[in-house]
């Protein structure tokens, strides 16, 4: 089954859902139709309760290669249309391309190659795990245009990396490949086949509880960089909404039978 955008598709295998960016005769490069188009695909995915991950990559030679400046340029009103914050919420149309991933209630799992600049690094940064073609280039480009990054890396970078790397990397806008990347914590896995790699991770999460998931994600995501009393809160609060609900109960029984101590106790009785 899939669904076609004209900036976004999404394909659904074994309840996991592949968005690819599909602007690769422009290297994905995001105009307005793309912004628009990411932010409806997370809420089209926010609203689906049978997938377990979703898989996101780019169509063509790259996974996207940012800003596409003189799209965007074209028309002054796009800027303060990119920048504008609605009431009642945190971020704005710019920063949700990245930032909005996080709240997708799955694993999201960023499959980069070719470029990965500007914008496009900023998606990657708000998945859950990127994982990367060896050859895949990185850079926080912004610099370039004499801008910083304002796609939510500010928030989803300092959770990867040290602050004096997050610096260089903004500051000078330099380009590095995927096992730099790794060693700054920026790429989770660098491999021949990230996409197989990807969709085997992704499956390999479907005997596990859907909510214990959801919530392992937010807990991470809201107490990474917290205070140790709003952590252990967090924990707190979300054990105590799994405890004893049905997929806590499911989850526990199956493995309970499958648990080795399980089957010595049984034979020793």
């Amino acid at each position: 089954m899939s669904e076609q955008h004209p900036r976004v598709k999404i394909e659904y295998q074994d309840r996991i859902a592949i968005v690819s960016l599909n602007r690769g005769n422009k290297y994905n490069a995001l105009d307005m139709a793309m912004f628009d188009a990411i932010v409806e695909t997370v809420g089209l995915l926010k609203e689906n309760r049978t997938i377990r991950a979703v898989i996101l990559r780019g169509e063509g030679k790259g996974f996207c290669a940012g800003l596409d400046m003189v799209s965007v340029m074209k028309n002054p009103l796009n800027v303060p249309t990119l920048l504008k914050k609605e009431g009642g919420v945190i971020s704005n149309l710019a920063q949700d391309v990245g930032y909005l991933w996080r709240s997708v209630p799955v694993p999201v799992i960023a499959v980069t190659h070719g470029s990965c600049f500007g914008g496009g690094m900023q998606i990657a940064l708000g998945a859950d795990f990127r994982y990367s073609t060896p050859d895949c280039r990185f850079s926080i480009m912004e610099a370039k245009w004499g801008l910083i990054p304002d796609m939510s890396l500010s928030v989803t970078l300092r959770e990867l990396t040290r602050i004096d790397t997050a610096k260089e990397l903004t500051m000078t806008g330099r380009i590095f490949e995927a096992p730099e990347a790794l060693k700054m914590g920026l790429v989770s896995k660098v491999c021949d086949d990230p996409l197989s790699e990807a969709l085997e991770f992704a499956k390999s999460l479907a005997p596990r509880s859907p909510d214990a998931v959801m919530y392992a994600k937010k807990l991470f995501n809201e107490t990474w960089v917290s205070d140790e009393q709003s952590a252990l809160e967090h924990e707190t609060r979300y054990q105590k909404k799994l405890l004893g609900r049905w997929n806590h109960l499911v989850t526990a029984s199956r493995n309970f039978f499958k648990s080795p101590l399980t089957h010595k106790n049984r034979s020793e009785g």
